[in-house]
């Protein structure tokens, strides 16, 4: 991210489903104080998207008319059906020059992220490296993502990484299609992992209250927080504004 931009650079549009409060708030505050260089708007995608096309033209008329007004970050961590054609439909009925990054994850920061929230709900070590002798609190993760079966699959590699770090099977499931956290816990408790953690792969906005924690005691396990306004995720938000940047 550059240390200084022109006045004329695109605003940050994060894009948020829910409200734009919440974890989002608190997301799009941590990227000002860390970021002040960039303008930063925040909009919630209601039914109709019409807030965040309100951001984009009110990003547009601060700038040149030839210019990219804003660069639009979702704050999810994988591709969301709904999120996506919201999303859409804002740009092209705001007629903004503008452009849409993608998810958040698969990203390193992301697997980080959930480790450290595995740990601090006392499910995994805070060190990197597995040690011999030390057991781990548990035997086996499900990553818990939402937004269909694409969103399961673009988890893959965030797993991977967080098994990696973990030293354990982390297993994908969706609390919104298959593959289910039901049919993953069932996978782990296969291969012999009797202690299970949930780690949702989510932020927060984008989950109906109660389904991570429903889904978890359904298949008795213990679950960590969803990601909401992790430091590493708004990291990740602003590196995804400065690739465009960067790309330009």
């Amino acid at each position: 991210m550059p240390s200084q931009l022109p006045p004329e650079a695109p605003a940050l549009v994060l894009a948020t489903l829910g409200d734009a409060s919440g974890a989002a708030a608190e997301l799009a505050a941590l990227i000002r104080v860390d970021n002040p260089q960039i303008q930063v708007r925040l909009a919630g995608l209601d039914e109709d998207a019409k807030q965040l096309a309100s951001e984009l033209e009110a990003a547009a008329r601060e700038r040149p008319e030839d210019a990219t007004a804003a660069v639009v970050v979702p704050l999810l961590t994988g591709p969301h059906p709904v999120a996506d054609r919201l999303i859409s439909q804002a740009v092209a009925s705001s007629g903004v020059a503008a452009t849409v990054t993608d998810p958040l994850g698969p990203h390193p920061l992301l697997a980080e992220a959930l480790h450290i929230r595995l740990a601090e709900r006392g499910l995994a070590r805070a060190d990197r490296m597995r040690l011999i002798n030390v057991s781990s609190p548990v035997d086996g993760v499900v990553l818990a993502t939402v937004g269909g079966e694409k969103a399961a699959v673009e988890a893959q590699p965030t797993a991977v990484l967080l098994a990696s770090r973990l030293t354990l099977p982390v297993l994908v499931a969706s609390l919104d299609s298959a593959p289910s956290v039901a049919a993953a816990a069932e996978r782990l408790r296969g291969i012999g992992a009797e202690r299970i953690a949930l780690s949702p792969c989510v932020l927060g906005p984008e989950v109906p209250g109660g389904l991570v924690d429903s889904a978890a005691a359904e298949v008795g396990a213990e679950c960590a927080g969803v990601l909401g306004a992790h430091d590493l995720v708004a990291d990740l938000a602003a590196r995804a504004y400065g690739s465009i940047l960067s790309a330009d």
